[in-house]
């Protein structure tokens, strides 16, 4: 298809969650939040998160298929020290490429732990891919790695965020996605119908509706979603107009 001049750049990522203690309940995951807000400020929209547990061939296909579909894939979790960390491997697989230690991985994990503290275990973070280049942490200088689309990060959220953070300036964004959120004190079937008109006049912005209580009485959030300013600003104009046709005195906030 040809690509016209009002067509909004997109760019799309995945995130792909590795660890049994993820599904098991054991461990609440923070990275995907954290993620796809850090995502949204560069233009990148988080399109897909998936969890896996720590089965070689359910993460080497899961790798595989994101990252053939998606411009980026991010991964967090499996590259600590212990037996069952075996996301580098997996990611070597999946690009059909060697894994060994990364001299400068090496290096750094030297300088950060005392003489003699550096063992075999600690030694295993230092295993990356061939061809891939390091993503640096700050915090426990361990290092992520990225190969060709996809970035490997640990599971730990405040590494996984040092680890964004080191990258974001190396990532090309699109358009950004800009939103209003429109709520009022009226139930969100009372406004369904024209909720469902709106959007099909509206085709280019996405719109969702949210149900909640507030002092006791429902209210719907109306949380709309453009890259076109003039769209998003005319569509949530005509959401406070349903809303007020409705007897509800509409307001704005941040998305819910």
């Amino acid at each position: 298809m040809l690509e016209t001049a009002n067509q909004p750049k997109i760019v799309t990522a995945a995130m792909l969650v590795i660890g049994n203690e993820i599904l098991s309940g054991r461990t609440r995951d923070a990275n995907m939040y954290f993620l796809a807000g850090k995502l949204i400020e560069l233009g990148i929209r988080l399109a897909e998160a998936r969890v896996v547990p720590d089965v070689p061939e359910r993460i080497i296909r899961a790798v595989n298929e994101l990252r053939a579909t998606y411009d980026y894939v991010f991964t967090s979790g499996g590259i600590g020290p212990t037996h069952d960390d075996i996301t580098a491997d997996c990611i070597a697989q999946a690009f059909g490429v060697g894994i060994d230690i990364h001299p400068e991985a090496r290096r750094r994990l030297e300088a950060h732990y005392e003489a003699g503290m550096l063992n075999a275990a600690r030694l295993r973070m230092a295993r990356i891919p061939d061809t891939a280049s390091l993503i640096d942490n700050p915090v426990s200088a361990a290092p992520g790695f990225r190969i060709d689309n996809v970035l490997v990060m640990a599971g730990v959220p405040s590494i996984f965020q040092a680890m964004v953070a080191s990258v974001s300036a190396d990532l090309v964004g699109g358009d950004k996605l800009l939103s209003r959120t429109v709520i009022a004190l009226i139930p969100e079937g009372a406004i369904a119908e024209q909720l469902g008109a709106l959007q099909r006049e509206f085709p280019d912005v996405d719109m969702g509706s949210y149900p909640a209580f507030r002092g006791g009485k429902a209210s719907c959030a109306i949380v709309m979603r453009s890259t076109d300013k003039a769209r998003l600003d005319a569509a949530a104009e005509k959401m406070h107009g349903i809303f007020r046709a409705m007897g509800g005195e509409p307001f704005e906030n941040e998305i819910v």
